[in-house]
């Protein structure tokens, strides 16, 4: 599974969950996506598992993409911690480093591909 690996700066703001909590949910808006630093985290549509995420893992990003509602419900499955990363940074990451901007379409074009074969 791809997955990003440009956030180890002391200066990245982390924010934990404890396993059960809920990140985001299927409509909220999105105004931030997150990496998974440590633990592991479940998306669900419709209350279908459509992937899970350990570290290095990307949730999140569409709705920065789209500017539109969250298409999923996230769960830690585990303690984690997440790396927030806010739509400014990330729009700066994708024009200023085309890797991330690659690393984040093959995310999901992988998540497409597992969900594809599920249907």
């Amino acid at each position: 599974m791809a997955s990003v690996d440009l956030f180890h700066a002391e200066d990245t703001e982390l924010v934990p969950f404890r396993a059960g909590q809920t990140i985001f949910r299927e409509g909220d808006p999105g105004d931030v996506m997150y990496i998974v630093r440590d633990g592991e985290v479940a998306l669900r549509v419709n209350g279908q598992l459509v992937d899970e995420l350990g570290q290095g893992g990307v949730l999140g990003e569409m709705a920065l993409i789209e500017h539109a509602p969250r298409t999923a419900t996230a769960t830690a499955t585990t303690d984690c911690t997440l790396v927030p990363i806010p739509e400014k940074r990330f729009m700066f990451m994708v024009q200023q480093t085309p890797y991330f901007a690659l690393q984040i379409m093959k995310v999901m074009a992988e998540r497409l591909r597992r969900m594809d074969e599920r249907l």
